[in-house]
């Protein structure tokens, strides 16, 4: 099954290929396109890291049922 995140990961290279040749065909300069195309690489990183988030499904801690008394 394919997931957010492979689909994310193919995608990146996919835009930067696909854009850059797409901008270069446009007339843009290569020296151009490769930049314009590594911000949309950028923002889709960006995207599954800040707001996909991997979540870890389970909780890290286990949840104490009563308050952690300290010793006098």
């Amino acid at each position: 099954m394919t997931g957010y995140y492979d689909i994310v990961l193919g995608l990146i290279p996919l835009a930067m290929a696909g854009i850059t040749g797409g901008l270069t065909l446009a007339g843009f300069e290569l020296t151009t396109a490769i930049p314009l195309a590594s911000v949309v690489a950028v923002g889709l990183i960006g995207h599954a890291m800040f707001v996909r988030a991997p979540v870890d499904p389970t909780p890290s801690e286990p949840v104490q049922a009563e308050p952690v008394q300290t010793a006098d």
